[in-house]
């Protein structure tokens, strides 16, 4: 493979209006790399270290999520979904004008540029205008997070924003497709759904709207009894969804995260 082609597959996708990329913020690093690689299969590639110490997950080559450290321990352990833009500038605005909240940026660096906002009701997430518009929202393959799920206290409410934030009813309908599915908001690309927003049950944790991340792996019981190994917590058992047999678990640092079998 080429230097160029290498580095066509390690960029981060931006993919408009849908969840284009996740990281973890971790309190270390390394420890995060010696969970994560194991558990899903991941080899690390270092990235633009502007912000700090930073990383790169990859699957068959392909980048899928991105790791850093933060030394403020009033922050917490936690993966932030972005969703790609178009212009992250405009995006920004369309945010505080619909009365999220943008906590950092946009920033500029020679890959693109991104943001970290919030919805009304709290839940943060982030902005990417990236150069890699073109190619699948995620890959498929085990180790690469396959189904971002929004949880929150009015799924319709969180959708009118989200829809007019990133301008969903604008888009065409071959690309990206908003239904109603297995009760809840779904956005499907690339013939595929990919991510939900659902309204919150009295057992979600903490009762606080966020985005939670889902990676595909073979096996969830397998996965879940190696993470159990690696110093996880299980936050429940194992149960079969219409997208696939779900697990969530904490990482060894509190992260909150889910694996998630048997979807194509």
């Amino acid at each position: 493979m080429t230097e160029a082609a290498a580095a066509a597959r390690a960029a981060v996708r931006c993919v408009p209006a849908v969840p284009s990329w996740v990281t973890l913020m971790a309190r270390d690093l390394d420890a995060a790399q010696a969970f994560y690689g194991p558990l899903l299969g991941w080899s690390f590639e270092r990235g633009p270290d502007r912000w700090g110490p930073y990383v790169r997950a990859v699957v068959d080559g392909v980048a899928v999520a991105g790791l850093s450290s933060s030394v403020d321990l009033q922050l917490p352990v936690a993966w932030t979904t972005y969703f790609g833009t178009e212009n992250a500038d405009v995006t920004a605005e369309r945010v505080r004008a619909r009365g999220g909240t943008v906590a950092v940026g946009p920033l500029g660096f020679d890959a693109g540029r991104l943001a970290v906002a919030a919805d009304p009701a709290g839940a943060p997430f982030g902005l990417w205008e990236g150069q890699g518009r073109h190619g699948p929202s995620w890959l498929s393959a085990p180790g690469a997070p396959v189904w971002i799920e929004l949880r929150t206290r009015d799924a319709f409410e969180a959708a009118l924003f989200y829809g007019e934030v990133f301008a969903w009813d604008t888009r065409d309908p071959r690309q990206l497709e908003v239904r109603w599915e297995h009760e809840r908001v779904v956005l499907r690309t690339d013939g595929r759904s990919v991510a939900a927003l659902t309204a919150m049950v009295a057992t979600d944790e903490e009762h606080r709207p966020a985005w939670h991340v889902y990676f595909s792996v073979v096996d969830t019981d397998a996965a879940v009894a190696l993470a159990l190994e690696l110093g996880a917590t299980a936050a429940g058992p194992a149960a079969d969804t219409p997208y696939g047999r779900v697990a969530h678990l904490h990482d060894p640092q509190g992260g909150r995260f889910s694996v998630i079998s048997g979807r194509g």
